[in-house]
């Protein structure tokens, strides 16, 4: 099935304009210097807002000012050194850079191919984005550009596999089949702020367990269903005709089954590491929530990607001098020149743009306007979605939003008769359907790179392009199941947590 052709030319007029935005590091660089001006201006005109929570006076600070020109001039280096998709990415790329060098990637791929029925990879691979945000930033730099890869070798388009990908990683990211971090960080600052007016009043971290169980499947359908419908036919057939569906030869099988026995190995090993009285559980709690092993994932996923590419390229015979695997870790490195570049210039313009207050006013004066409609429970509701996911596309990290905007509308939905777990699903959809289409979120730059390995046209519009259908499908579905939910009185998760405040 193909997408409607007035669709299809009004996602090509996007793609279009957003590719005849500069390359992506000098658009960065261009947006640094308008963030300076804005914040001057801003400074200027006195711009400010109160903290909901303590009732401090945010005010928008001059980049221009003399404490702005001094954080500027000694943060650059640190801006650049923290900033997550840096360090997180060069780290799993140099172990996957060993596995794809030694072939292990590629007969992977070529086993996914020949065993797997097409039909379903594309939802293997949304769902497998989904369950990837208990595992940190891991489902960003592993999951997709795996998938492009499996896309190529499944003689389908790469980029289809990377929008698909994303779609779960990013679009999916507060879905899940299990409690992760994510869960405990919102429910603790809904926790906080219930308490303003209800001191009686808590949230857990599984209260919304059982909604996002349903937003899991819901995601994985509706990625599937939008790849399918929207995106393969928009880019066509495969660049390159596909010659991976040869079968395996004798060494790749033995590589293979080497492989599968030091999988075994190392899955038993972190399995003991991570069982009650392990040492990769959390040392001041014992639990999994923000232990050295979900805070680490990225580091265990580099390690094995590297041990496993050795052990393949030894008995497969691709590896025959001991230091043949520290090849496979340079080539990798090589092919990141153009992302580091791009990755210092955004690093200054998001924190820049941090450091101003500007961000923070925003979602501030935004959160206020809301609240100043006095809409219906259910369409408050609903307006917090759709608020929550156009301040998304300002500031990308989902604990700072909430943390501003969990004091103004957890009270203000309990006093309207809305729990504040409620308000916490609400906030949740509608910040994860609005991630893959905001150039703001760190890894969004992270993505456009993977895509130009595969296609060096692609640019910001592309991928914008493609990420929209998917966007407004999360949007639209995950406002009706919600919706759905609440005319049901479905509980939201074990604890008997519903829609009414109580």
């Amino acid at each position: 099935m193909s997408s409607s052709p007035s669709a299809s030319s009004w996602l090509t007029r996007i793609e279009q304009l957003g590719n005849r935005l500069p390359h992506p590091t000098l658009l960065f660089v261009w947006l640094c210097a308008l963030i300076v001006a804005i914040s001057a201006l801003c400074s200027w005109a006195g711009a400010s807002a109160s903290h909901p929570g303590s009732g401090e006076l945010l005010q928008a600070r001059s980049l221009l000012s003399g404490d702005g020109l001094r954080w500027m001039l000694t943060h650059t280096v640190s801006n650049f050194v923290g900033f997550a998709p840096v360090g997180t990415v060069l780290v799993a790329i140099m172990g996957i850079g060993i596995a794809e060098h030694a072939g292990l990637l590629g007969t992977v791929l070529k086993m996914l191919v020949l065993k797997a029925p097409s039909r379903l990879l594309t939802a293997v691979i949304v769902f497998s984005g989904v369950l990837s945000s208990l595992g940190a930033d891991s489902g960003y730099v592993v999951l997709i550009p795996l998938a492009a890869l499996a896309f190529r070798a499944a003689g389908r388009h790469p980029l289809a596999g990377i929008a698909a990908a994303f779609a779960g990683v990013s679009g999916g990211f507060s879905a899940n089949l299990a409690v992760g971090p994510i869960d405990a960080i919102l429910s603790g600052i809904s926790s906080e702020a219930i308490a303003l007016v209800a001191a009686d009043q808590a949230v857990s971290a599984s209260d919304n367990y059982y909604f996002m169980i349903a937003s899991t499947l819901l995601i994985t359908v509706v990625g599937s269903w939008v790849t399918a419908r929207w995106v393969e036919p928009r880019l066509g057939s495969a660049p390159t005709a596909e010659a991976e569906q040869e079968a395996l030869t004798t060494g790749e099988r033995r590589g293979l089954w080497a492989v599968l026995l030091f999988t075994a190995i190392f899955a038993g090993l972190v399995l003991a590491a991570t069982l009650p009285g392990g040492m990769l559980r959390n040392p001041a709690t014992g639990d999994l929530i923000n232990s050295p092993f979900l805070n680490g994932i990225v580091t265990l996923i580099a390690l094995y990607a590297a041990l496993a590419g050795i052990v393949y390229g030894r008995v497969s015979g691709h590896y025959y001098g001991s230091g043949d695997w520290i090849g496979g870790m340079e080539q990798s490195m090589q092919s990141m020149a153009g992302y580091l570049v791009l990755m210092f210039f955004a690093a200054q313009f998001v924190n820049y743009f941090a450091w101003s207050g500007l961000g923070a006013i925003l979602a501030i004066v935004g959160a206020e306007w809301l609240a100043a409609l006095e809409l219906s429970r259910h369409s408050l509701l609903l307006a917090f979605v759709f608020v929550s996911a156009g301040i998304n596309l300002l500031i990308g990290s989902a604990s700072a939003k909430w943390s501003l905007f969990a004091p103004i509308f957890v009270p203000m939905l309990f006093l309207l008769g809305i729990s504040p777990e409620a308000a916490q699903v609400a906030y949740r959809i509608g910040d994860s359907s609005t991630n893959i289409i905001t150039p703001l979120m760190p890894y969004f730059g992270v993505v456009v790179a993977f895509a130009q390995q595969h296609d060096r046209r692609a640019g910001i519009g592309t991928l914008m392009a493609m990420m929209i259908p998917y966007s407004l499908a999360f949007l639209f579905s995950w406002s009706l199941l919600l919706l759905a939910w609440q005319w049901l009185a479905l509980p939201l998760g074990p604890g008997g947590a519903g829609f009414v405040a109580g």
